[in-house]
C-alpha cells in the first residue's frame, strides 16, 4: 500500500517485537522499534521511498562512505502527549541542521516532505512504540550515508537516508564528572564541527576513553589554537550560571548548535535571566568555582535534556561543583519545564511542539 500524497510504499512487519521491550527499564540505545524509513537519492533526485521492516542492508565492501566518510546524521525524539497524541520537539531545526551538515560533507541535501514526511510517516505507524513513563522518549535517528561504489576520493552521486528510531529512558543516572581536555581536539575552524557527521564522534573516542581510565564519564573540549577556551563537553553544549547569569560559548563553525541549546537559551530569557552567548575560558570557569560566583556547569543536548555535572577535573584537581535542592538548580527546573512542555502539561507558548 502507498500513502495518497507522498507515495510512500508501506511493507508492514509481519510480527511486532513491542512484547519484547521492558518499557520500564530502557537502556539507552538498544532497543529499536519494528520499522524504518529508507530512500535514495539516484540520478539527481529522491526515490523509493519505503517503511519497511527494521532490518540489515546489504552494502558493498567498495561503498564510499566506508572509505571516505561521508555520513550525517541528527538525534531527536518524540514524546506522547496526556491526551495520547504522539509530538516532535522542533523537527524543523533538525531538518534545516541535517541539510546544513548535508552541504558542508558535500552530500545530497533532503527536501522536506522527504524528511517530514517520512518522519511523521513512520511515528504513525509505530506510534505504540512512543513510551509514556516519566524520563522516556522514542530517540529518532535520521541518518545519510553515500552509497557509490568507486574509490576515487569525490563526492559521491547517490545516497541512502534512513530513519529508525528505539525507545529510551534516561542518558545519565547520576550526575556526570568532567575532565578539562588540553591536548587532543574535537574540531577545528575551518573544519566540520558544526556538521553533524559520523568522523567528529569517531575523533572524539579515544581521548574520552583515555578521561574515562582516569575516572571521568566525559570531556569538555577546548579550542584548538590554545586550548584556552570552552567549546563542548563530550556530546553536548555546554552551560554556566555565572553571577546568576547563563553563560554559554557562542556557536562558530567549531561548535554544533545544538536545538537543545537554543531552546534552553529562550527558555531563560523569558524566564528574565541574562544570557550572555560568547567566549569562556577554562581560568574562568575553575576561579568561579572557586570562588562561589559560578553555581551550575551543565550539558544541553537532545539525548541528555539539560544534565548538571558534579565535578571538572583540570590540571590534575577535581574541582566539586555545589549541590542544589531540584527547585534551586537551573538545569533541574529548565529540563523539567522541558519535559512539561513536550508531553502537553504546560502550554507551549513557543510554538514548538509538532504533532504527528
Amino acid at each position: 500500500m502507498t500513502t495518497d500524497v507522498l507515495q510512500i510504499e508501506l511493507r508492514k512487519a509481519e510480527r511486532s517485537r513491542i512484547q519484547e521491550v521492558d518499557f520500564n527499564h530502557l537502556p539507552f540505545g538498544k532497543h529499536f522499534s519494528d520499522h524504518m524509513f529508507v530512500a535514495d537519492f539516484i540520478d539527481g533526485q529522491w526515490q523509493n521511498q519505503m517503511i519497511v521492516p527494521f532490518d540489515n542492508f546489504t552494502l558493498s565492501p567498495a561503498l564510499s562512505s566506508l572509505h571516505y566518510g561521508q555520513s550525517i546524521f541528527e538525534g531527536m525524539k518524540a514524546f506522547k502527549s496526556e491526551s495520547g497524541e504522539v509530538m516532535m520537539f522542533r523537527p524543523y531545526k533538525n531538518f534545516e541542521r541535517m541539510n546544513e551538515s548535508a552541504k558542508r560533507m558535500c552530500m545530497a541535501t533532503l527536501p522536506e516532505e522527504v524528511f517530514m514526511g517520512g518522519l511523521e510517516a513512520l511515528l504513525r505507524v509505530d506510534a505504540d512504540w512512543v513510551p509514556t513513563a516519566p524520563d522516556s522518549s522514542l530517540y529518532i535517528r535520521p541518518y545519510m550515508f553515500a552509497t557509490d561504489t568507486y574509490l576515487g576520493v569525490a563526492p559521491s552521486k547517490t545516497y541512502r537516508f534512513c530513519i529508525f528510531t528505539c525507545p529510551v529512558g534516561a542518558y545519565y543516572s547520576n550526575p556526570p564528572k568532567l575532565k578539562v581536555e588540553t591536548e587532543y581536539i574535537r574540531s577545528a575552524p575551518g573544519g566540520v564541527g558544526y556538521a553533524k557527521c559520523a568522523g567528529n564522534y569517531a575523533g572524539s573516542m579515544y581521548p574520552t576513553l583515555l578521561a574515562q581510565q582516569q575516572g571521568y564519564d566525559q570531556l569538555i573540549w577546548t579550542d584548538a589554537r590554545e586550548h584556552k577556551y570552552i567549546e563542548e563537553s563530550g556530546t553536548m553544549n555546554i552551560m554556566f550560571m555565572i553571577d546568576g547569569k547563563l553563560v554559554t560559548p557562542a556557536t562558530s563553525d567549531s561548535i554544533l548548535q545544538g536545538v537543545t541549546r537554543d531552546s534552553i537559551l529562550q527558555i531563560a530569557r523569558s524566564w528574565g535571566i541574562t544570557v550572555e552567548e560568547r567566549l569562556v575560558s577554562i581560568e574562568e570557569v575553575i576561579s568561579g568555582i572557586e570562588s562561589g560566583r559560578l553555581t551550575e556547569a551543565f550539558g544541553a543536548g537532545t539525548a541528555v535534556g539539560s544534565s548538571p555535572y558534579s565535578l571538572i577535573g583540570y590540571n590534575g584537581k577535581d574541582h566539586m561543583l555545589p549541590e542544589f535542592a531540584p527547585e534551586e538548580s537551573f538545569a533541574v527546573r529548565v529540563r523539567n519545564y522541558l519535559a512539561d512542555l513536550r508531553t502537553g502539561k504546560v502550554d507551549d507558548t513557543f510554538g514548538w511542539m509538532h504533532t504527528v
